[in-house]
């Protein structure tokens, strides 16, 4: 193999692993045949609340109350914490807005980026499941209570109340946290009957199935709801497959959690260890909107007494230190698609250089060096290869031209002349190979994490989850990979010479819509790739050409 085929090999590496990680987005692995459909514990999927199935069950459940006033025509009140700003709604209690104040919008940096909101109907929702019960259709009236975090306090708790049969009390109890994008989300019930009752406690996340705003198409991640059990580990569904009721995924369990996921934020629902769940995923009957959820039941409880159940609900950025800390399993919601044992190392050391230089571009030059440094050996093999295919090429081209019409013999004098010389002519090509698992691990670090969201490096790149906005990056790259051309020889074909050149145009445009980040790291690879060939190449350069000059 020489080495415009070697150069051909890796772009239609690279390309190919573009072209089938999007493809791989919509057409995920099923779970495990004993996993149960999506549409089972729904009633008929038209937006009242959900039915627990006879497994759940530990009473009898009857058809639950329900309001069918529209939520935008319910009065909404706002609290503020320091980290967000949520809408409730009177109707349901639901936060039916939700604003991050350390994170701007994709297309207007001016604007506080909005995870819940109206226009993709994305909220969150819960309700109860039990003869009367309110659910997330009914209205509630709110108690009294403060509507901005108070200096020194921990926690703002809202607390919102409705009836229910027989004059039982119930109660709706957010509570919001300093420093912290988790909201205990707990129902709190008293029994005013004569007689006991069992509800059930609902919590889901409803969203329309679009794609988020900004969101490029070259780096398209997954969308939709995703399931976590022990047992069954990380399930994503795909909002088709929940339409059409073939989506797969764990049903019952007491462990995992539900979530919502698109790049960069997350709204998961995660209830208290070793508590018995059953998992939902639902298309409303009609429109394009989707709820995921889950279905937690509460002990029985005697006339007269009181009994609680609750959840947390985060609704935030996909920082891994803080997904850690709220349950097994969450952190896999940041995509790393199918190289996530190589990419969560990547990420650690990432992480922890930008602990000591606090700068995350320079963390990604850094980080790209240190890569570059554990894979020299194996490079400068390939290069030495490279190098030395380029020496022998005028003895090459000799052999085609005097072998041409005969290919059987023209292969055989190749091989002679590769054993003479001690060239392989797979060197240039296998360590190369063996690094790509890397460099893609490395690309879906770079494209997942919310940490590069934002942030600046130097100068006019201040967001390198972003595209350059003045292209520099990527023509330095286009320049860098013409550059890398030159040092290795000039395939004797024209059209693949044209092709070979015209290369780092096809790909540098590209990289104009690639996160900067991305191209900050292939920039900074280029660039000691070719101090390094070049050091290589004239090296073998010097003492080659005496060898061409005396067998020519």
């Amino acid at each position: 193999m020489d080495t415009r085929r070697l150069i051909l090999v890796i772009i239609f590496t690279l390309s190919s692993f573009l072209l089938w990680e999007n493809w791989q987005k919509y057409n995920q692995p099923k779970p495990a045949a004993e996993v149960a459909a999506a549409g089972a514990p729904t009633a008929a999927a038209s937006g009242d609340a959900p039915r627990p199935s006879a497994g759940l069950q530990a009473g009898s459940v009857t058809a639950p109350s329900t309001s069918t006033a529209p939520a935008n025509t319910a009065e909404t009140f706002i609290v503020t914490t320091d980290l967000l700003e949520a809408t409730i709604s009177a109707q349901g209690g639901d936060i039916v807005r939700l604003e991050l104040f350390n994170y701007k919008e994709k297309n207007n940096q001016d604007k506080n980026f909005v995870l819940f909101d109206a226009q993709h109907q994305y909220f969150a929702q819960s309700g109860l499941i039990g003869d009367g019960l309110p659910t997330h259709r009914s209205t509630f009236r709110r108690v009294a209570g403060p509507n901005l975090l108070a200096d020194g306090a921990d926690t703002l708790q809202v607390r919102l109340e409705a009836d229910g049969p027989n004059g039982d009390k119930i109660a709706k109890i957010l509570t919001f946290h300093r420093d912290s994008y988790l909201i205990d989300v707990a129902w709190e019930v008293t029994n005013a009957g004569e007689q006991p009752i069992a509800p059930h406690a609902y919590f889901q996340i409803q969203r329309d199935g679009e794609t988020p705003e900004g969101e490029s198409r070259m780096v398209m991640t997954f969308t939709g709801p995703a399931v976590y059990t022990e047992e069954h580990k990380y399930q994503k569904l795909k909002f088709a497959d929940i339409a059409d009721n073939s989506a797969k995924f764990a049903k019952t369990a007491d462990s995992g959690w539900v979530a919502m996921v698109q790049h960069y934020f997350v709204a998961a629902l995660v209830p208290p260890e070793k508590t018995a769940r059953e998992f939902y995923a639902r298309k409303l009957d009609g429109t394009n909107i989707y709820q995921a959820g889950l279905i937690v039941p509460m002990a029985e409880i005697a006339p007269g007494a009181t009994a609680t159940t609750s959840v947390e609900l985060f609704a935030g950025p996909q920082e891994q230190a803080a997904l850690k800390q709220v349950a097994p399993g969450l952190p896999l919601v940041v995509d790393y698609g199918w190289l996530t044992v190589i990419a969560a190392p990547i990420f650690w050391a990432l992480q922890f250089i930008h602990g000591i230089v606090g700068n995350w571009g320079w963390a990604i030059v850094i980080l790209t060096i240190i890569i570059k440094l554990i894979f020299f050996p194996l490079s400068a093999a390939s290069y030495k290869s490279m190098a030395k295919m380029r020496v022998l090429t005028p003895r090459l081209t000799q052999l085609k031209e005097r072998y041409g019409d005969d290919k059987q013999r023209l292969n055989q004098e190749m091989m002679k002349l590769y054993q003479t010389e001690k060239v392989n002519p797979l060197g240039g090509c296998l360590p190369i190979l063996i690094q790509i698992p890397v460099f893609i691990a490395l690309y879906w670090v770079l494209l997942g994490a919310v940490e590069m969201r934002g942030a600046p490096w130097i100068l006019w790149i201040q967001d390198l989850a972003a595209p350059d906005p003045w292209f520099i990056l990527p023509i330095i790259m286009m320049a860098s990979m013409f550059i890398q051309m030159k040092l290795n020889p000039t395939p004797p074909d024209p059209i693949q010479a044209k092709v070979m050149m015209a290369m780092p145009l096809i790909f540098g445009v590209m990289f104009f819509w690639f996160p900067s980040g991305l191209v900050l790291y292939w920039v900074v690879n280029n660039i000691l790739s070719i101090a390094q060939q070049w050091q290589i190449t004239r090296m073998i350069d010097a003492g080659g050409k005496a060898a061409n000059d005396a067998k020519a």
